[in-house]
């Protein structure tokens, strides 16, 4: 039986908004486990991002906790939550994120060589995964030089070269046509083989009811809903 990679525990997360207090979802509660695919879908302004945020111990909750591998985050100094997510979380941002100054190929290596892992090993794997990701050809262009589907396709790839345990996506095929967000899930289903746990926001119903399971949010509450 796979292990319970993250769990929330009465999660909320509400703001103060000039009309009044807005709470995006409370009372949150989910065991997550290892090599699951999850899509979280929902309307657009429904908490999704903020979610995938807190997961991400990138944003704190209103109220509740969240538990990573069988830490509790909650008491963690900010030094300690950089240190977890380095080595256990990967993020693949709506916006890409890609430094600009880089090309495509550096962009994939960067989160390795911030760690100094050896640069024959880091080169080795960023070019298995450009090929992987169907951007071979492009490896030496900079972002600017690169279609909104091929930087998105950089930001996963990058992604994916740290090897953690969970990754988190907002819309990662939110850019990319309809072939090449097939081709991008078919990578996430190769992954969960690996039992990487994979958590992706989408309004793409198709690839929603492809995951195990999906988490709808929507007024103010998050339902497990089967996939078909």
């Amino acid at each position: 039986m796979n292990k319970i990679i993250l769990e929330t525990t009465n999660l909320k997360k509400s703001f103060e908004h000039t009309s009044g207090l807005i709470t995006l979802f409370d009372r949150f509660n989910i065991k997550i486990k290892e090599g699951e695919l999850v899509a979280l879908v929902g309307p657009s302004g429904s908490g999704k991002s903020s979610l995938l945020h807190m997961l991400a111990l990138l944003d704190e909750p209103s109220k509740g906790k969240i538990t990573f591998d069988k830490i509790d985050t909650k008491g963690l100094s900010s030094i300690e939550k950089d240190k977890l997510r380095k080595n256990n979380i990967s993020i693949i941002f709506q916006d890409n994120n890609l430094l600009l100054d880089f090309t495509a190929i550096e962009n994939i290596m960067m989160p390795l060589i911030i760690e100094n892992k050896k640069k024959e090993l880091i080169l080795e794997k960023a070019k298995k995964i450009l090929n992987d990701l169907k951007i071979a050809d492009r490896a030496n262009h900079f972002p600017n030089e690169l279609s909104g589907g091929e930087q998105q396709r950089v930001a996963i790839g990058r992604s994916l070269i740290a090897e953690t345990k969970l990754i988190l996506a907002d819309e990662p095929t939110g850019n990319l046509d309809f072939k090449t967000s097939k081709e991008i899930f078919s990578l996430f289903l190769k992954l969960k083989k690996l039992k990487k746990t994979i958590i992706f926001a989408t309004h793409n119903r198709e690839l929603a009811n492809r995951a195990d399971y999906k988490l709808f949010i929507s007024d103010g509450v998050i339902k497990r809903v089967n996939a078909r």
